[in-house]
């Protein structure tokens, strides 16, 4: 009985340790495709010449040890593109004053605002499960009368490696723009 009170209790504590960070922008609910506009951002992104799925540790690392080094404060979520392998951290709005420096491991770079097609995806961040979306989301586009493709898609993770996989959250985008004649221009 014991074990299944500590076991409820990590399930309800776990995802609501991901709701102390900062948010860089609104998440797309689970099973839902919107279109949405993610704002400028400062980031930093580390990167590896293989897939991101098979170097992500390393990535993460990378990161973590520049936001340690700089008192920088964790933010979510984690944006990777995923051939080659790139992590960035979105760098929080109490932390853009500091005078942040590119390194050999981690650039700092800005990143415009764009409009992206988004898929919200639950489950574990797998590359089958994001290849599956990614199918998804660019099978949506295509059908799409509104929206052309105007860049690589890339994912969105929300949730620590702490959280059980069933519980996980992540996206896919892939950028948009209004297709000629299309009320969107």
């Amino acid at each position: 009985m014991n074990a299944e009170w500590i076991l409820c209790a990590a399930l309800i504590a776990v995802p609501a340790m991901g709701e102390a960070y900062e948010k860089a922008f609104a998440a797309t609910e689970a099973g839902k495709t919107e279109v949405k506009v993610i704002p400028q951002r400062t980031l930093i992104m580390a990167q590896h010449e293989a897939g991101y799925f098979e170097q992500n540790n390393d990535l993460f690392g990378r990161l973590f040890r520049y936001i340690k080094a700089n008192d920088v404060a964790m933010t979510v979520p984690v944006k990777a593109d995923i051939d080659p392998g790139k992590m960035y951290f979105y760098i929080g709005t109490k932390d853009l004053e500091k005078d942040l420096a590119s390194t050999g491991e981690v650039r700092v770079m800005i990143e415009p605002e764009r409009t992206v097609m988004s898929l919200g995806v639950r489950g574990g961040y797998s590359e089958k499960n994001y290849r599956q979306a990614r199918e998804r989301l660019l099978d949506t586009l295509a059908a799409s009368k509104e929206w052309k493709k105007c860049g690589e898609e890339y994912a969105v993770f929300w949730n620590s490696p702490f959280v059980p996989a069933f519980l996980k959250k992540f996206e896919v985008h892939v950028p948009v723009e209004p297709m000629e004649g299309s009320k969107k221009e």
